[in-house]
């Protein structure tokens, strides 16, 4: 696997190498063209100096002997100028160069007047008769007749950088100078490289670092105390990146943590579940096989006794397994609250009517304490009702003869904040952290066993979570319990 540090060192070595070629060929060029400029604007004047010297032509006729004479002197001044004279139409007319080294019969106009108008933009190039297809600066001055001085008669076409130029630049194309460059140009590559390669270092460090620890947090047990460390400082994107993971550590722990607990409860619930299914199971079976062995030893009233207790058995059976379905499906999230608006004092009254009988039957008083006015809230009525009925139930369980049970409705921040209250026995004050836990029963005996499945306050719990709601309780013992929670208010419109 290659590192990050190495790839961006590769990286850098070939943008500076791209580069280091770039300058190179950027400086040929200009070079190039520095010196065409150069040698242009000093021989300006070169063609002119050898036309006002002596008469070129002469009704038409080239001077072979003047031409000849002034080229030697011109290029004596220039080695490397080569002469042409030229016709209006650009024929070459002579020359004083081997008739076998020049190669075309006529130049382009079009390059020449454009350095005679002035103000052009220098260097300007023109056809080198000697190598067609290849350009060369040069210079120009137009040349009159002889017999007529105010007739064109041609142009003096000197071409500069000829022959003698192109063997002398041959010459020290391989010299000290020449040399130097490219490897100037590699010296500054490898330095650049070099530099490159320890700030990429440099800049990578912290994310190596951070690589190490993330690939020893991947072979540890996840716990809190192995979390990576947060950032010192938000400088760039590797602190926040660092800020990042040691976040995601920090939930990956909690998590873990919630798991174990998960599994905890787990184990806790089945023994909870095999003890509370196998009581019941156990006590029907019992009365049954009596009452199969002893029927007819037993007399009507026995009889009715054994079946009334194991009819108790079985609908305590029968409650237990709808609380459990009814809790997994609330814990799986198969069941979503249907939202409505309704009239909570309206529910309030039926849930009340529901327990009016038993709470008779125990002389107990149950009261409603809503606000006058009516009271519209938006939740799901029948998981409402679920909780009120449990919340209710639980009182009845454990308030005396000749106590009180009150549901008392208010406005508060929340919205509508609902409370069951009892007279009961008060729960101690050490079980209120788990009175919400799965079969958790503050209280003692088989008697209570056999009233309660230990699912009903989860139940309203979870219920309530759904709704956005947090249940709490408050208890003394001797004096009583009080539930509370709080739905959201429907404004009425008016």
């Amino acid at each position: 696997m290659i590192k990050l540090h190495t790839k961006l060192s590769l990286a850098m070595l070939g943008i500076v190498l791209l580069l280091g070629g770039a300058f190179y060929v950027i400086d040929r060029i200009s070079v190039k063209l520095y010196y065409d400029e150069l040698s242009q604007r000093l021989n300006a004047s070169l063609a002119m100096y050898v036309v006002n010297e002596q008469s070129l032509i002469n009704s038409g006729q080239p001077n072979v002997a003047a031409l000849d004479e002034l080229a030697h002197r011109a290029m004596v001044i220039n080695p490397t100028a080569e002469i042409y004279l030229l016709d209006t139409r650009g024929q070459i007319l002579d020359h004083v160069l081997p008739e076998e080294s020049v190669n075309a019969q006529s130049v382009n106009l079009a390059p020449l007047r454009e350095l005679m108008s002035g103000g052009a933009r220098l260097p300007i190039k023109g056809d080198d008769p000697k190598n067609p297809g290849i350009q060369k600066v040069f210079s120009v001055s137009p040349v009159m007749d002889g017999s007529n001085s105010d007739e064109l008669a041609g142009y003096l076409y000197v071409v500069l950088g000829g022959a003698q130029y192109e063997a002398a630049a041959a010459d020290v194309s391989g010299s000290y100078v020449q040399r130097m460059i490219p490897a100037a140009i590699a010296f500054l590559v490898l330095t650049a490289f070099l530099a490159g390669a320890l700030i990429f270092a440099l800049l990578t460090r912290r994310l190596r670092k951070l690589t190490a620890e993330v690939t020893e947090y991947d072979t540890i047990d996840f716990s809190d105390k192995h979390r990576i460390s947060p950032a010192t400082s938000t400088d760039d994107e590797v602190d926040e990146l660092r800020n990042t993971v040691h976040r995601m550590s920090q939930r990956i722990a909690l998590q873990v943590e919630s798991l174990k607990e998960n599994d905890k409860l787990r184990r806790q619930l089945v023994t909870n579940v095999s003890h509370d299914l196998r009581t019941p199971l156990a006590s029907m079976q019992g009365y049954i096989e009596t009452l199969l062995i002893k029927n007819d030893s037993l007399d009507d009233e026995t009889r009715l006794s054994y079946l009334e207790i194991a009819r108790k058995h079985a609908a305590r059976l029968g409650t237990l397994i709808q609380d459990l379905f009814e809790l997994a499906k609330l814990d799986s999230n198969r069941v979503s609250p249907n939202f409505e608006h309704f009239p909570l004092t309206d529910l309030v009254q039926d849930v009340m009517q529901e327990f009016a009988l038993d709470a008779r039957q125990q002389n107990i008083q149950l009261e409603i304490q809503p606000a006058r006015e009516p009271i519209i809230v938006y939740a799901d009525i029948s998981l409402i009702q679920r909780v009120l009925e449990n919340l209710v139930a639980n009182a009845l369980k454990f308030t005396p003869q000749w106590g009180s049970i009150a549901i008392a409705l208010d406005h508060n921040d929340d919205g509508i904040a609902v409370s069951v209250t009892d007279t009961g026995s008060g729960i101690a004050e050490e079980h209120l952290p788990r009175i919400f836990d799965r079969f958790y029963r503050a209280e003692e005996g088989e008697e209570s066993r056999a009233t309660s499945t230990g699912l009903g306050l989860a139940i309203a719990k979870r219920i309530l979570e759904l709704h956005g709601s947090q249940i709490s309780v408050t208890s003394r013992i001797s004096e009583g319990t009080s539930f509370q929670f709080a739905l959201p208010e429907a404004k009425i419109a008016a």
